[in-house]
């Protein structure tokens, strides 16, 4: 049996420099996930042959993963579906991972993340199973890639022959609470995008697989059956604290909570932690000259989830953001101060070649570089997409399983 150590846990608020959860704030309101409610989705794959799409997140409060639980239950599992990270979730971002054999179970491992190009499952392992079911923690982020993996298994499964459904045993969002960010242009449409909406959608996996399904986002044609065991306790104005680590450069809340402003480092010269203690809570490049705001330095190194981080063995000065209040971050929503700073606080010579093509992909419209470069203030670039943001509100509200965030409460969250 596989029993997972708890790197967060629900009901606290603060991290301490380990990654484990300091108790120094309230206590989550109790959320049941939908993989506890086995009454509710056991009886949906009695005796059927059973894939299970998860990875190390797919825990129950006991610690027991959640496939230890189907096969407990007398579940006949067949095949496991990895995403990126693999299914025990220690690959570095967007490291091929092969497939294999679980060696606690016996199952066969279908990886999706392979680095074959192939985007869903092969029509052997398709006939191999009845039933696909779905239990991974997601982050809520346009270009986080367990959703996009999600979707390509849906639109297998609803292709496939009379078509085999899907239950999505739901969890909550961690960011969702928040709305902000451009809708993808889907000309930019990658493995770090797939459907066209906000950075930050708030919505869970189970609400948004039914709207891409409601709003015709699957393949041509497909008409899925979904089914949604979704969570007990769970409102979008949840504060909902992880378990254990989504993936191995988000070790803590606060990094979850800046992901959304600090991923776009990820097509820029600039380091954001990735071979550090704090991946995605700081930035920093070797050309940004040491003052009152760029005083904290830091340097990559190899390390287990980043063998070869960005600006690896070199000292990058920067800012350390560890110390921005949690409730600060969130209410900001996409905060691009510290991109805009990091541009302009590099070289002219790096600033030169500041931004490579992976920056539209993942802020998902053409003109945001330029804006950018024209010196445009991070609240006149956001202003930008403040219809985007109330459009999508509107046009998600039929798919919601939880109550929204309140609409004062989403005023704060996106100022």
């Amino acid at each position: 049996m596989w029993l997972m150590p708890a790197l967060f846990a629900c009901g606290a608020s603060g991290t301490d420099a380990s990654g484990a959860v300091a108790d120094d704030k309230p206590a989550t309101p109790a959320v049941r996930v939908g993989a506890e409610r086995f009454e509710r989705y056991l009886p949906l794959v009695e005796g059927r042959r059973v894939a299970l799409f998860s990875n190390h997140t797919g825990v129950l409060p006991d610690g027991r993963h959640t496939l230890d639980a189907m096969l407990d239950s007398g579940v006949n599992v067949v095949t496991i579906f990895s995403p990126e990270h693999g299914f025990r979730g220690t690959a570095d971002a967007g490291e091929h991972v092969k497939g294999g054999v679980d060696p606690e179970t016996g199952i066969a491992i279908a990886s999706l993340y392979d680095g074959s190009g192939r985007r869903e499952p092969s029509a052997q392992v398709m006939d191999g199973f009845d039933v696909l079911v779905v239990d991974i923690q997601d982050v809520g982020l346009r270009f986080y890639t367990y959703y996009c993996t999600m979707i390509d298994l849906i639109n297998a499964c609803g292709s496939a022959g009379e078509g085999k459904p899907v239950v999505i045993l739901d969890r909550p969002n961690p960011n969702g609470m928040t709305v902000d960010g451009p809708i993808l242009d889907m000309r930019y449409a990658s493995g770090v995008g797939r459907l066209p909406i906000p950075t930050v959608h708030g919505l869970t996996l189970g609400e948004l697989a039914l709207m891409a399904r409601g709003e015709g986002w699957l393949r041509e044609g497909v008409r899925a059956d979904i089914t949604v065991v979704p969570c007990e306790g769970y409102t979008h104005s949840t504060r909902y604290r992880l378990p254990v680590a989504p993936s191995p450069n988000l070790p803590t809340m606060r990094s979850i909570y800046l992901y959304p402003s600090m991923c776009y480092f990820e097509a820029t010269p600039v380091s954001l932690g990735r071979g550090t203690d704090a991946p995605f809570e700081v930035y920093g490049h070797p050309s940004i000259v040491a003052d009152s705001l760029h005083a904290f330095v830091f340097t990559p190194e190899s390390r287990p989830g980043a063998k070869r981080p960005p600006r690896m063995g070199e000292e990058c000065r920067g800012r350390d953001l560890r110390s921005i209040p949690e409730e600060e971050i969130i209410a900001g929503g996409i905060n691009l101060e510290y991109l805009v700073d990091a541009y302009r606080s590099v070289s002219p010579k790096v600033r030169e070649a500041f931004f490579t093509s992976f920056f539209e992909k993942l802020m998902g419209r053409a003109d945001i570089r330029g804006m950018i470069e024209r010196g445009m203030t991070p609240a006149e670039i956001k202003a930008s997409w403040a219809d985007d943001v109330e459009r999508f509100r509107r046009q998600r509200k039929p798919y919601l399983l939880y109550e929204d965030t309140e609409p004062e409460a989403q005023e704060m969250f996106n100022r």
